[in-house]
């Protein structure tokens, strides 16, 4: 299967640039979520964007419950995309899970990354009494949106895109997420979100080589500021920006949050 197929590759910008973007889309969503960021970054960078297998435009057919049950099913994809297109040291911005996908992707295969950028991303969701951590969600919540997914996805995925999406003066956003999240087939989308929220890599933080970017928002469901603040303490010489919006989506609430963030991290 052909990588630009699986992985609805598409690259965008100048193809003669010195330095190249890789954008990572979160769950749910997919690369078109960049698209108000994208226009910034064109004249002077490469932009590498591409869906994860399961959502978006990737190929339905490479999806399997079991390569995809952890994160490393992704963290391959991701380096097999790198070194399908032949790429020189690239900067990856990763929102969500994407972030973990690609701060893993940089620590095991660090030649191929200069700069590592997490936006509204959490190394564990689940909090951690024993050690002190938390990360926004206990097993009873999970387990409650779990059977929410389950018992009526299309109604889980309106409910959830609102408490994702924080703009009541924009309620066109949630609704276009809420559109995203539908076309996922629903089989689909609960085993990734499974495997999301069941990630632990709070011991891979320290491993980090890279310079690396947390860009934080406001009032995120998924990722509350004291995550933010974990990363920080833990990732060696990370640098954390708040970014002056609520919800989950700052790339689409607020591109120029974000593209003022980038710009003064690149």
């Amino acid at each position: 299967m052909s990588i630009i197929r699986k992985n609805n590759i598409h690259i965008r910008g100048n193809q003669d640039a010195a330095q190249t973007l890789v954008l990572g889309h979160g769950f749910g969503i997919d690369q078109q979520s960049f698209s108000q960021v994208i226009p910034a970054f064109e004249k002077d960078y490469r932009i590498v964007l591409y869906d994860n297998v399961g959502g978006g435009q990737a190929d339905l057919a490479a999806f399997s419950p079991m390569r995809y049950a952890t994160t490393n099913g992704y963290v391959t994809d991701l380096m097999d995309i790198l070194q399908e297109l032949q790429l020189p040291r690239v900067t990856f911005v990763g929102h969500s899970v994407s972030g973990m996908i690609g701060m893993l992707s940089a620590i095991k295969n660090p030649d191929y990354f200069e700069q590592v950028v997490l936006m509204g991303s959490s190394p564990r969701y689940l909090d951690d009494p024993a050690a002190n951590y938390t990360g926004g969600f206990d097993d009873a919540a999970l387990e409650s949106l779990f059977e929410a997914m389950e018992t009526n996805y299309q109604a889980w995925a309106i409910g959830f895109s609102a408490l994702a999406m924080r703009n009541q003066e924009r309620p066109e956003l949630a609704e276009a997420f809420a559109m995203t999240l539908k076309e996922i087939r629903p089989d689909i989308a609960v085993s990734v979100a499974r495997a999301i929220f069941h990630l632990d890599h709070r011991q891979e933080l320290a491993k980090v080589s890279k310079p690396v970017l947390i860009i934080q928002t406001a009032n995120d469901i998924a990722v509350p500021p004291v995550v933010s603040e974990y990363m920080e303490q833990h990732i060696p010489g990370s640098k954390r920006i708040k970014v002056q919006t609520q919800g989950h989506f700052p790339h689409i609430s607020a591109p120029a949050e974000v593209i003022g963030a980038l710009q003064s991290f690149l």
